[in-house]
């Protein structure tokens, strides 16, 4: 009996030893899984990003993208925008065929992947939830870890796709539609904001622009288009934004009134002037960016400097900003145009480096729309 006694004591005391010490077990069994895994010949992680309007899916493997497949949505043209409730049906249309198609363009099967990283937030909610299910499913059914994915983390991290790289730390500007943000990158994993809009991003004021115009969505790639073959003879106020942070929404509200005015004065100027109004707005988009860009290289002293995010894919920018890199000393960076905009090979490099430091989530993880950074 007074062995019994001594048996359920010493029980009692290992499960409090057990409850006190839970997370740092839990981080020594995952740093142990990693320890493990880095030990096997190559590290392969599936991709999935769907928080928008693009499915998409790719493999990294031991840091390499190997394959990235993407579906695009058309149906969204004819609303001038992306729908919700579409969008999410799309992506459960596309999820399947895509995920199949980037394990087969990586030449492996499902048995080859160690680890499925996923695009947890910030965008759409039922957009999300069709990827965060997917990826949850295939690591249950796998028993293989989860590894969610901060969306603009991802957008920094596209540049360690291809070569060249940059060198930590360097500073990032990440233009989207949704997001404009300054950010000093540190490491893979430690990143902070240095600044970011205040209200619309850099991305929405192209769209919106394009919708005044009568531009098919996504505006974007029309007006960077159009824009070659006008001049900016046009100009609007600048925002006077305190610090590194932006603002489009009084631009939008300018180019508005501009155009109610001049359309008034004229019904035609717009088919007369369209190449030039692109070009203008355009212009004062891009140096709004590369201005507060250069005033964070001057505040923190780094040179190592590249830009991300859909809306990096536009031609001008990238041309202003390699010009900005020569004149000030700079060593730029861009991603190539398949990294720019929402994609899984940046989700899967997001990924991978998490994988290296045992950041796992469990099945309970949820999807967010609004993410902190």
């Amino acid at each position: 009996m007074n062995l019994l006694v001594y048996y359920f004591k010493m029980m009692h005391k290992v499960l409090l030893l057990v409850y006190r010490w839970q997370k740092y077990l839990f981080f020594f069994i995952h740093q142990l899984y990693n320890i493990i895994n880095l030990l096997k010949n190559k590290i392969s992680v599936l991709a999935i990003e769907s928080s928008c309007d693009d499915t998409s899916a790719a493999i990294i493997t031991d840091g390499v993208v190997i394959s990235n497949r993407t579906a695009t949505q058309i149906v969204h043209q004819q609303y001038g925008g992306v729908v919700p409730e579409l969008a999410s049906r799309q992506h459960l249309i596309h999820i399947i065929p895509v995920i199949d198609a980037a394990i087969k363009d990586a030449g492996m099967d499902l048995q080859n992947i160690d680890a499925i990283a996923f695009t947890r937030g910030p965008g759409l909610l039922g957009s999300l939830i069709v990827g965060v299910s997917m990826a949850k499913s295939l690591a249950l059914s796998m028993d293989i870890p989860l590894i969610a994915v901060h969306h603009m983390h991802a957008h920094v991290l596209a540049h360690f796709a291809e070569e060249p790289k940059p060198s930590f730390p360097f500073l990032c500007l990440t233009v989207s539609g949704g997001h404009t943000q300054i950010v000093l990158v540190n490491d893979y994993t430690d990143m902070k904001v240095l600044g970011s809009t205040i209200d619309d991003a850099a991305g929405e004021a192209f769209d919106k622009t394009g919708k005044m115009l009568g531009l098919d969505y996504p505006a974007g790639p029309i007006i960077d288009k159009l824009a070659k073959a006008g001049k900016p003879v046009f100009h609007f106020p600048e925002p006077q934004v305190a610090g590194l942070n932006f603002s489009f929404s009084g631009l939008k509200t300018s180019i508005l009134y501009f155009l109610q005015k001049a359309v008034a004065e004229n019904p035609n100027f717009i088919q007369e002037n369209l190449n030039d109004i692109c070009c203008s707005v355009q212009s004062s988009i891009v140096h709004i960016l590369l201005k507060k860009l250069k005033k964070a290289s001057e505040i923190t002293g780094i040179k190592e400097i590249g830009i991300a995010g859909g809306v990096s894919a536009n031609s001008y920018l990238r041309q202003s900003f390699d010009e900005e890199g020569k004149k000030h000393g700079w060593n730029t960076y861009i991603p190539a145009f398949e990294y720019c905009t929402d994609n899984a090979g940046m989700i899967a490099v997001a990924g991978y480096y998490k994988f290296l430091n045992g950041e796992f989530c469990d099945q309970n993880v949820t999807p967010l729309a609004r993410m902190e950074f």
